[in-house]
């Protein structure tokens, strides 16, 4: 089972990149959960969402200590990276840059370079770069793209050229 906190402001791609998880999960055939929370002001207001994913039935959306956290910004990254298991994985935007404490890994993702320009591309970065800590199949990740933006068909490639971005990042061992 992989529990993950995404987390950021309301317009930087959090509930999507959850939802694209979830998608992701339930096309491969795993049970999943998806808990979005988010404040009254929406855009710019502060946005955060649960994601389970497992073989087996998930038996709350509720996670304590998550397995991944994806921080899109500090005040994020402060309110849940206490809570992160020992051994998890925390990621965040490489502009972020904070030290490690050692019991979890801290993987600093170029977002701004990768997406290329594409600045709202920066959370499908993130979706490809964690993508070997889900254990979920990039092309399901692509599949995952495809129908959250099925009514937006003109940022299909945009967003499949930003996942692969991240995905070829943690290929090459997360730039280390």
């Amino acid at each position: 089972m992989k529990s993950i906190i995404v987390s950021g402001f309301g317009g930087q791609g959090v509930l999507s990149l959850g939802l694209m998880l979830s998608y992701a999960a339930m096309k491969e055939g795993l049970n999943t959960s998806f808990l979005p929370s988010y404040g009254p002001e929406m855009r710019g207001g502060t946005a955060n969402c649960s994601v389970v994913i497992s073989d087996s039935e998930v038996a709350s959306p509720v996670i304590s200590r998550p397995d991944i956290l994806i921080a899109f910004n500090r005040p994020s990254l402060a309110r849940f990276l206490p809570d992160v298991a020992d051994g998890g994985a925390v990621f965040i935007d490489a502009c972020m840059r904070d030290g490690d404490n050692g019991a979890y890994k801290m993987i600093a993702v170029p977002a701004d370079e990768l997406c290329a320009g594409n600045r709202k591309g920066k959370n499908i970065v993130m979706l490809g770069a964690v993508l070997p800590y889900t254990g979920l199949p990039l092309w399901r990740a692509e599949e995952a793209v495809r129908e959250v933006f099925k009514d937006k068909p003109e940022y299909i490639d945009a967003n499949i050229a930003c996942l692969y971005a991240g995905n070829e990042f943690a290929g090459r061992g997360y730039g280390s």
